[in-house]
């Protein structure tokens, strides 16, 4: 790889540099040049840093990643390379994973509820494996992919997490036996049975009882003649938490030990996608407005009224950006050092956007900054890329890709491996 850094690839950082560096050095460019546009850097060794984490932690669960996670190419690209399924939700995701050669064997569309012309999409470019929860389903995927194998979603307690999803999909248990009656009425086929435990789980134990039913569901399906033979976990794997991650590891393993030991030969896979990018991405923001606002009727002693002021900043990123934040932890890092001692006010925060909702944060408590001044926000690579819009003609933040050469040179040895063992690419990316 070349030695520069931000040019139309990714590109290795030089020895001893961090990500930090290279968001530095982009700042003063920019400075220099009179720019103070919004920027990403993306560090891809992170990626490769965390597959090899799950590969200890998880040895027998294949991760499938979640491609609406975060799609931009040279991530997935990346994983792609390292052997990875993964999984898809929409026929748009289906033909970018499809068309960085990746073998349709190696894809779950991961969405109960499809859009028949989604379906026969997945039937033209080969892939077979996709989840229902409802009779309704049934009809519609019978019609338009008769070769498909089924995987049937269960409802489980995801009371535990961020962003419960069992509201929306996922059959009750009582429903189970019914929703596999009336699949082999139509002549279709089920292979196993997939869960969601919840986006941004915080109870490691919630995998164990949603393992023990879907063993239950899966023996269902062994009496009614089905070859049963996949396990899909799903996701809700933590990001930048390592040590939460790794009791979810040791929680799922000694699960799987009772309920699906190796000698079961079920397939065990997960649908990671926050785990893998979260700390993939660094945003960089520019103030670009500032306005001090004080109550007068706070304190009539001039010092303390200082105190009580509010200042509100407005940056070129927000809300309708790469600042949507979804588990609230979100808080900047200051590119100016300021002293430790130095006053802090409270603050209100604002997207770039005419819109009142582009109101990113009132919570955090900053030293008076200036109009020009940069923040930047870690561990954003989550949902901040693929849900980012072009909202009042703000454009989303141009990404910058890295990899350090130590990792470069891990990934090149993880890819030969993956080549000579045929790890689900049809050609070279």
């Amino acid at each position: 790889m070349a030695s520069c850094i931000f040019d139309s690839g990714f590109n290795a950082l030089e020895d001893g540099l961090t990500v930090r560096d290279a968001i530095d050095k982009n700042i003063i460019e920019h400075q220099l040049k009179g720019i103070t546009d919004a920027f990403h850097v993306a560090d891809l060794g992170a990626l490769v840093d965390q597959h090899l984490r799950w590969q200890r932690a998880l040895p027998r669960v294949e991760p499938f990643y979640a491609v609406k996670c975060n799609s931009s190419k040279p991530v997935v690209q990346i994983l792609a390379q390292m052997g990875m399924g993964f999984d898809c939700a929409s026929k748009n995701e289906i033909a970018l994973i499809r068309d960085i050669g990746v073998a349709a064997e190696r894809i779950i569309y991961a969405n109960p509820c499809k859009e028949s012309s989604h379906i026969k999409y997945a039937a033209s470019r080969g892939v077979r494996t996709m989840t229902y929860d409802n009779e309704d389903e049934l009809p519609k995927v019978a019609m338009n992919h008769p070769t498909a194998k089924m995987v049937l979603r269960i409802a489980v307690d995801d009371s535990k997490s961020s962003f419960p999803l069992s509201g929306k999909f996922g059959a009750p248990m009582n429903e189970c036996k019914v929703l596999m009656e009336s699949a082999r009425a139509l002549n279709m086929d089920i292979i196993g049975v997939s869960f969601h435990v919840g986006s941004g789980c915080t109870d490691p134990n919630a995998f164990t009882q949603a393992i023990a039913e879907a063993r239950l569901v899966i023996d269902i399906g062994i009496d009614l003649g089905f070859h049963m033979n996949l396990l899909d976990i799903g996701g809700g794997f933590t990001g930048a938490d390592h040590i939460l991650f790794e009791e979810m590891a040791t929680v799922i393993n000694h699960a799987l030990d009772i309920y699906f030991p190796e000698e079961s030969q079920v397939q065990i896979i997960a649908e990671p996608g926050t785990y893998y990018v979260a700390s993939t991405f660094t945003l960089a923001v520019n103030i670009i407005g500032r306005k001090i606002v004080k109550n007068e009727q706070l304190c009539s002693d001039d010092k303390e009224a200082d105190n009580k002021k509010v200042i509100m900043y407005y940056l070129n990123d927000g809300n309708f950006g790469s600042l949507l934040d979804f588990d609230h932890n979100l808080k900047p890092l200051l590119c100016k050092k300021h002293s430790p001692d130095q006053q802090l006010y409270n603050s209100r925060v604002w997207g770039p956007t005419t819109d009142n909702q582009d109101h990113i944060s009132d919570r955090w408590k900053l030293p008076e900054l200036e109009i020009g001044d940069w923040l930047i926000f870690e561990n954003i690579g989550a949902y901040s890329i693929s849900m980012s819009s072009n909202f009042s003609g703000f454009q989303c933040a141009p990404i910058h890709y890295v990899m350090c050469n130590v990792t470069w040179k891990t990934f090149q040895k993880i890819k030969e491996e993956c080549q000579a063992g045929g790890e689900g690419q049809e050609n070279t990316v």
